[in-house]
Order: C-alpha cells, then structure tokens, then sequence
C-alpha cells in the first residue's frame, strides 16, 4: 500500500488522451492498480509511488517538452518486447549511455516514457 513520505516525490499527475488505453497498457506493462474518479481521472499505485492519469485533449508530445518518467527494470529487451505488444511506439530504440541502456516509447493514449537497465 501506498505510504507517503517526507521530502519526496508523493504524487505524479499526465495527461492521457486515451484513459481505457492508458489504463490498460500500464496494468500489463507494469502491473499497476487503478481507482476511477469520474469520468476523466484514473488514479495509479505502482507499491511506491501514487500518481494519476486525466483526460487531455494533447499529451506529453516528447521527452524534450516535459519531465521524462523513467522505469527501471532487469530484463531491458523483455520489457522492450512487452511494451511493444501491448502497443507502444518506441521513440528511440535500446541504446547505451553511461551506466546502463535503455529506450523510449510512446504509451497508448499517453506521453512519452523510457525504461533503463544497469545490465
């Protein structure tokens, strides 16, 4: 369960073009549980941070216009592969950068995010 805590990111809100697309490829993708609050606003927990989705008619266009939401995983091509299917355009395929790799894509619906691995 969600706890917040002092001097930290408590709460992150984007925009989505698309709730039910949104929705639906970050509970696959990540796993992540959702709360509707009327018909324009989904609520997310991940088990570390809480945030929300609201409708917008524009999304985040690219990483270089707003804040870049990067996750983390082990298995960097997996979650390459998986995000894909359930329907991601990668922006900028599996690269390397001081540290480790990573990628970004384009959620349905939604913005632009990466994932990165240190492996």
């Amino acid at each position: 369960m969600y706890e917040p805590r002092a001097n930290a990111i408590d709460y992150v809100e984007m925009p989505s073009r698309d709730l039910l697309a949104t929705r639906q490829f970050f509970a696959g993708l990540l796993g992540w549980t959702f709360q509707e609050y009327g018909p324009g606003y989904l609520a997310f927990e991940d088990g570390r941070i809480a945030g929300g989705f609201f409708a917008a008619a524009e999304a985040w266009p690219d990483a270089s216009a707003c804040p870049l939401v990067v996750f983390y995983s082990t298995e960097l091509e997996k979650m390459r592969a998986e995000a894909v299917r359930l329907g991601a355009e990668l922006t900028r395929d599996i690269f390397a950068f001081p540290g480790g790799r990573r990628f970004h894509f384009r959620a349905p619906g939604s913005g632009e995010f990466a994932v990165w691995s240190d492996r």
